[in-house]
């Protein structure tokens, strides 16, 4: 009998401790836990610095917004008397879309990247778990971590929304934000884990170039309007993930759709590659 019930059960996946072991049974709730502490540090963070350079809109004054350059109105300072139009230049426009860049860019990189590299993909992959299951439920680790850093910056916006006298902002447009905002973090999120999946590359060099192509994309999109390029701003997430004003406008629905499917595509892309790849390193 005992014999039996040990043949049957699904060995647990390989932790590092026994709480790890405990959630190891499933890749998703595992890859949680192994990266809980990134996951809340990044959620922190991002709300924490939200709140505060939201909470300057009070003093913010005519000369103030007469002030900003004209080359900052493509990164939405184009409406800095408003408080919509502060968010979106200063807060959603400016700092708040570069962290979550850079935690899709990070934390794909850690999805299949950091194991391969480090060996431990080969023990991961020698139970019961086939390739495509592995990546999809990493990623879906990854998409809770960018909706736990949405949800940290909408918690941010709706504490501080009377105080800064932010209430002329619907909570519906800051919800609709948050969601542009976690869609964005997914893109990113799914473009990295795609290079480091397809081609096997180590972690650093897949985090460089998803975030580079951040960067890039992020000035083609503010800088596009300065050399008369607008259409090139369609080309890059950052157009879809606030060219539709949430704030002001509710949620984009045509938007979120096309960040969806960028996510979907750049994600099965990296799946059907690393399915049938060589994995020697």
């Amino acid at each position: 009998m005992t014999a039996t019930r040990h043949a049957t059960s699904s060995p647990a996946l390989p932790g590092a401790s026994g709480a790890a072991r405990a959630f190891g049974r499933s890749m998703f709730t595992k890859t949680l836990f192994d990266n809980r502490r990134i996951f809340t540090v990044w959620a922190l963070a991002t709300g924490l610095l939200a709140l505060m350079y939201a909470g300057f809109y009070p003093q913010i004054t005519a000369d103030t917004a007469a002030s900003v350059p004209e080359a900052m109105s493509g990164f939405g300072f184009d409406d800095m008397g408003s408080a919509a139009g502060y968010l979106q230049g200063a807060v959603f426009g400016l700092l708040v879309p570069l962290l979550v860049t850079f935690y899709g860019a990070a934390t794909g990189a850690r999805m299949i990247s950091a194991d391969e590299e480090s060996g431990y993909l080969d023990l991961l992959l020698a139970h019961p778990i086939s390739r495509t299951r592995l990546l999809l439920q990493r990623f879906a680790a990854l998409a809770t971590g960018a909706v736990l850093i949405a949800a940290a910056v909408l918690g941010a916006m709706l504490a501080i929304r009377a105080g800064a006298e932010l209430d002329t902002i619907s909570a519906g447009g800051f919800a609709a934000q948050a969601v542009t905002l976690a869609l964005l973090a997914l893109v990113f999120g799914a473009l990295a884990t795609a290079i480091g999946a397809a081609t096997g590359k180590g972690r650093a060099t897949v985090f460089g170039a998803a975030a580079g192509i951040g960067v890039l994309a992020y000035a083609v999109n503010g800088f596009a309007p300065q050399i008369g390029a607008d259409r090139l701003r369609r080309l890059t997430p950052f157009h879809y993930y606030i060219g539709g004003e949430p704030l002001k406008n509710g949620l984009p629905l045509a938007d979120v759709c096309v960040l969806a499917a960028v996510t979907a595509v750049l994600l099965g892309a990296g799946t059907w590659r690393f399915a049938r790849r060589d994995l020697g390193r």
